[in-house]
């Protein structure tokens, strides 16, 4: 069995160190045209029953932590990062994200941000109970601080890039992982067994939240946008709407399912379609998350040296392969690792991307031709 273990003296497991380029200098014909080229294979992929994708991801770590705050030095970090990964052999073409801070819907409940140097911004507040969130005025998050900084990014890198480069929607957290992040975590859970009905209308309100701000970026990105977006493998040939739901691995199925993903898929249902992802393990739930109605894609991490909390590959084949549903799998490792984990999770029926960190282009090419192999 290759090694896989987490590596704690890295910043960030799935980050590559890139070079930032100016807007002036950055190629945007050269980029729009691959982009274009591999978009083709994505729509081929999305209309199939079944598959297998490759996407070289590019995180910038510098993106994720305070330079989300400035356009120009996160449109910059971004670029360089384009530009690099055209140099890795892959199907799926990395793309744009104006903004990645979390917390953008909880701004809706009076909620602002706290920055600490050298960090992502931080949601400063809670609310003692659900139904004290229930009782507190609200308004549209395009109407808040964080939401007009939202859209003025979004406005900033369309303006830059001419919107001839895919780009996605903000970093979005589910109706459940906003209000698990805003409600005292005391209170929250014990809420879901003891004050349901509050959490219902929390859960609508917040969907509805999500709904209207969401569509406020769609009207701005057009044509442009790379869908389901964020972590996601994202194409401007997929359809659906990408959401961290990260709290699911806190709940067991009698909560989760009745009481929070009603209002996940009422948010998917309006943008093609609901896109799950969460951090850790959430392998006791994947064959009843693989039949979330109208789910596209779920997205999971499958080695240690990608999350110390990854998901074991185990009977993850079994539930997705004849679904429909994509399955977006993080594998930090090297290429032994990621086979060994490639052909656990490939079956006959499977929809499969598998998402790769290879830090040269000569490894990440042997490597895509071994995955597409292992999946013929």
């Amino acid at each position: 069995m290759a090694k896989d273990v987490f590596n704690t003296a890295l910043a960030d497991s799935q980050a590559t160190h890139v070079t930032p380029i100016s807007p002036e200098r950055f190629d945007r014909a050269r980029y729009a045209d691959y982009a274009a080229q591999l978009d083709e294979r994505c729509a081929r992929f999305w209309q199939a029953e079944e598959g297998v994708l490759v996407y070289r991801r590019m995180r910038v770590k510098e993106v994720f932590a305070e330079d989300c705050r400035d356009r120009e030095r996160s449109l910059a970090w971004q670029l360089g990062a384009l530009d690099a990964s055209m140099a890795y052999k892959a199907d799926v073409a990395n793309f744009l994200e104006p903004w990645y801070g979390l917390g953008t819907v909880a701004a809706a409940y009076g909620f602002d941000y706290r920055w600490e140097a050298g960090q992502a911004p931080a949601v400063d507040g809670k609310f003692a109970t659900t139904a004290e969130l229930v009782a507190a005025p609200f308004r549209p998050v395009a109407e808040t601080p964080i939401g007009r900084h939202t859209l003025d990014m979004v406005s900033y890198f369309l303006d830059k890039t001419r919107g001839e480069l895919p780009v996605s929607f903000c970093d979005v957290q589910s109706p459940l992982n906003t209000l698990s992040n805003i409600i005292d975590s005391n209170s929250f859970y014990l809420d879901l067994m003891l004050d349901p009905e509050s959490i219902e209308v929390a859960m609508d309100r917040t969907a509805d939240l999500l709904i209207d701000f969401t569509e406020e970026q769609r009207k701005l990105v057009g044509s442009a946008l790379a869908k389901p977006g964020h972590g996601f493998a994202s194409s401007r040939r997929f359809d659906g709407l990408g959401m961290s739901d990260d709290t699911v691995t806190m709940l067991s199925p009698d909560l989760y399912f009745p009481l929070c993903v009603p209002a996940m898929t009422k948010v998917g249902d309006r943008f093609g379609g609901a896109v799950f992802h969460s951090c850790g393990c959430w392998s006791d739930k994947k064959e009843e998350i693989a039949r979330i109605a109208g789910l596209r894609m779920a997205d999971g991490a499958f080695s240690l040296a990608t999350d110390p909390g990854a998901n074991p590959t185990d009977g993850f084949a079994e539930a997705f392969a004849g679904t429909g549903v994509v399955l977006n799998a993080r594998i930090v490792g090297d290429a032994d690792l990621v086979c060994e984990k490639v052909r656990s999770l490939w079956r006959p029926g499977m929809k499969l991307i598998v998402v790769t960190y290879c830090e040269t282009p000569a490894e990440q090419a042997a490597l895509y031709d071994r995955i597409h192999e292992i999946c013929q």
